[in-house]
């Protein structure tokens, strides 16, 4: 039996930078290479996947698996394109028609995204009672005649029982032929924030396919694997593990806010440290989360995605205006950056603009590959007006206090975890920052967030309620089961998944005792 390919190839799409990796089956980055972002996405994707192509020449065969990091569908709710029209279902009747659905959203996002909305009866209590059974004939009602691209259902306590959400999407596609997009799937409790998350995820069905059609033909030109074996293509998920392209066509929501998390899982992986602080520099901004076990730590709060609240899973990210190509003024610095054109108009590449990178030089922080730049900017401060150098030298001052201060309010208090700076710019940081107990520059850095999307597990999560009575134990066991069941459905190992995080949280004022359970189960990739 021939060798299985070995190679793994992570891509992420950045909003400068479109960043490539290749591993070897040790982990070791072997090639990598970092091109512009292209306003398509897809041409940066495919000028950053020739570019490490080139370089493993005939070794192309070796390769088993492709990663992808995206912005497709972060841009495509942010310029309200390429997004399909939803007929909205809530089965909560009557206790739920205060608030229709999509009430709070922006207009032209409603406009461009909604086929109409529709509240009919069903739903289930917290504790997993029936409100009343589901108005199939309701919904027939609603559908019928209706030009929609998809369906979005959304259920009342549906992380309780998902059952009536089911039914539902069964009626739909077995007589309409229409894509379902349930909330059971998507988002935790919550009506209205869990809502909107099932509604984007039905909007982006479209643009879930061309993303994946896109990659995979990209995959196949290019002949990479073996005839018999050819190349894998992956997703990564905004809680930094992966997911096949038919999952990720079935939830393209998920794939939102990847990129923050794949840097963190790459930051992990090149230092070796699973409790950190990471602090990721790129061209235009720079982003703070914490990793705890390996994995990004997780947002409490409530994600407001191009002025929709949702409440799926994200990392908890903190982004300041500060990149390696934010603008340098007399008064201060940005917010406005130079982005892909820094390569152009920085003074350390012979253009005429003052940017982060041109202060971070002249304070003596160049990046280890940087040839002639210092020249290049003595040459430019040469020419300029008198005071640029002070305007540099302040500018580094600021952007230390901005770190600073997202430091402190990303540690909690908490002192002794060191801090991983990576991407691109991570040259601009300090060697020292209160609040970390160290810096660590890890080999890569600079490609952090494709080595995070090369190295990622498959995961599944489960977020229900179940009853805190005597059945507790064997309700959970159940959810572990599920999460279990989600991570293979992913793309994982069956026979390497283990139970990563289990959370549970008592309710209070409920008739009976229960408890809100979080379940996630990840393991490596199957072969």
């Amino acid at each position: 039996m021939a060798d299985l390919p070995e190679l793994r190839i992570g891509i992420d799409v950045g909003g400068t930078n479109t960043d490539a990796v290749v591993l070897d089956a040790d982990g070791r980055v072997i090639v990598k290479a970092k091109r512009p972002t292209t306003p398509d996405v897809t041409g940066g994707l495919r000028a950053a996947l020739d570019a490490v192509l080139g370089e493993l020449g005939e070794r192309t065969t070796g390769i088993g698996r492709v990663m992808l990091g995206t912005t497709h569908a972060t841009n495509a709710i942010l310029e309200r394109r390429g997004l399909g029209r939803v007929a909205v279902l809530r089965l909560g009747a009557p206790a739920t028609t205060s608030v229709p659905p999509l009430t709070d959203w922006p207009d032209d996002l409603r406009e461009a995204v909604s086929a109409g909305e529709a509240i009919v009866p069903g739903g289930h209590y917290v504790d997993g009672r029936e409100i009343s059974p589901p108005d199939l004939d309701a919904v027939r009602r609603f559908l019928e005649g209706r030009q929609a691209d998809a369906v979005a259902v959304t259920s009342v306590f549906s992380p309780a029982s998902g059952e009536h959400e089911r039914l539902v999407a069964e009626l739909v596609r077995a007589e309409y032929g229409l894509p379902v997009s349930v909330s059971h799937e998507i988002g935790s409790l919550g009506l209205l924030e869990r809502e909107n998350a099932t509604v984007l995820n039905a909007a982006l069905y479209g643009v879930a396919a061309h993303v994946t059609d896109a990659l995979v033909t990209a995959l196949a030109e290019r002949g990479l694997g073996t005839s018999d074996r050819p190349a894998q293509p992956y997703l990564a998920q905004n809680d930094g593990t992966l997911m096949t392209v038919e999952h990720a066509a079935r939830l393209p929501v998920s794939t939102i806010g990847s990129g923050p998390a794949n840097s963190l899982r790459g930051a992990a992986f090149l230092s070796g440290v699973a409790d950190a602080i990471v602090v990721d520099v790129g061209g235009t901004s720079t982003d703070l989360g914490v990793l705890s076990g390996g994995f990004p730590r997780e947002s409490a709060a409530a994600v407001e995605i191009g002025g929709v609240l949702t409440n799926f899973r994200m990392p908890d990210i903190l982004a300041i205006a500060l990149g390696g190509g934010t603008m340098v003024r007399r008064h201060g610095i940005g917010p406005d950056s130079a982005g892909y054109r820094i390569v152009r108009e920085a003074l350390v590449f012979g253009g005429g603009t003052a940017t982060m990178t041109d202060a971070a030089v002249a304070a003596g922080r160049s990046p280890r590959e940087a040839p002639g730049w210092r020249d290049r900017l003595d040459a430019a401060l040469g020419d300029m007006s008198e005071g640029m150098a002070d305007t540099l030298e302040r500018a580094v001052a600021v952007a230390d206090e901005m770190v600073i201060d997202a430091v402190d309010r990303m540690s909690l208090g908490k002192t002794d975890r060191p801090l991983v700076a990576v991407g691109g710019g991570a040259f601009l940081l300090p060697d020292r920052i209160p609040g970390a107990s160290r810096v660590i520059r890890p080999e890569h850095a600079e490609v952090a967030n494709a080595v995070g999307a090369a190295i990622a597990l498959a995961s599944g999560r489960v977020d229900t309620i179940l009853p805190a009575g005597d059945n507790r134990s064997e309700a959970i066991e159940r959810a572990k089961e599920e999460a279990v069941g989600r991570a293979v459905a992913a793309g994982a190992d069956p026979s390497g998944v283990e139970i990563v995080d289990l959370l549970e949280v008592p309710l209070s004022y409920l008739s009976e005792p229960a408890v809100r359970v979080h379940v996630k189960a990840a393991g490596p990739l199957a072969r």
